[in-house]
């Protein structure tokens, strides 16, 4: 069985036959996204398909199949909501997710989970099989998912050979999966989330590392600095970096008049404006 990507369904098709070695017709196949054109540049989306050649059986029965397709709806409802953009609700709504993404330092303690029989340790392997079950859903080759609780926050580590499926192009299912662990587990357990899936958090991180270089010069030399618009899950892992670097200084999120999310550094009993 075999995932293409492609930008619309027909290529998709066609891309699936040449490299099973068949003709279009023979083709089983299950859509697992369909094609978006976007609006106005933003929130386009490829096809994607899972096919196999009709005349091989495969390992995987229509049921499994079907379920995949379920939960990658599920991951990829959330993402989709941004389509609808007149809905400002649903915008505020996400963005008080991420606003708490890497709030950390609301601890609810311990002792919460002991008084009711459960210990982090235990909470952990109850998230981590839960977890395993979810994703074994999923056509996908994912054989590495470990959970660890700390501080109030689930740190959640994902990798396979598939593993670039679940972080999706430019990140966008990676962003879509976190909101759903975050939704379930700050529901269910009162836990904030850091999900890395292979290395792609990592990876991000370094990146904001180097983005960063400069404010935190101008930071140092002028004793107030501000990012320039950051995306999704940059905005927390900058805000977090950054008020790591300077601890005694006021370092927030804002957002400009367009909608774009930057971070100020400055002293408390200053503002700078966007």
């Amino acid at each position: 069985m075999k995932k293409v990507h492609a930008p619309t369904l027909e290529e998709a098709y066609k891309k699936a036959a040449k490299e099973l070695e068949c003709s279009v017709t023979e083709l089983k196949y299950e859509v697992i996204q369909h094609p978006f054109k976007g609006f106005m540049g933003f929130f386009k989306k490829e096809a994607i398909i899972v096919a196999a050649h009709s005349q091989i059986k495969e390992d995987v029965s229509p049921a499994a199949v079907q379920n995949t397709s379920a939960v990658i709806e599920q991951i990829d409802l959330i993402l989709s909501e941004e389509e609808v953009l007149a809905d400002k609700s649903v915008l505020v709504e996400k963005n008080a997710v991420l606003d708490s993404f890497f709030d950390v330092d609301r601890h609810i303690g311990e002792e919460a989970y002991e008084e009711e029989g459960i210990v982090y340790e235990e909470l952990a392997l109850l998230i981590e099989n839960q977890l395993k079950e979810l994703l074994s859903y999923l056509c996908f080759d994912i054989d590495v998912v470990e959970v660890d609780v700390r501080d109030n926050t689930a740190l959640i580590f994902i990798d396979g050979e598939d593993a670039a499926l679940l972080i999706g192009k430019e990140g966008y299912r990676y962003n879509a999966l976190s909101y759903m662990l975050f939704n379930w587990l700050h529901t269910k357990y009162e836990l904030f989330v850091k999900l890395e899936i292979a290395e792609f958090l990592t990876s991000q991180e370094e990146m904001i590392r180097n983005y960063i270089k400069p404010v935190i010069e101008s930071v140092e030399k002028f004793g107030k600095g501000k990012t320039r618009p950051l995306d999704g899950i940059l905005v927390h892992i900058a805000l977090e970096q950054l008020r790591k670097i300077f601890p005694d200084k006021y370092v927030a999120v804002k957002t400009g008049k367009s909608g774009s999310k930057f971070i100020v550094i400055n002293d408390f009993n200053t503002k700078i404006h966007a």
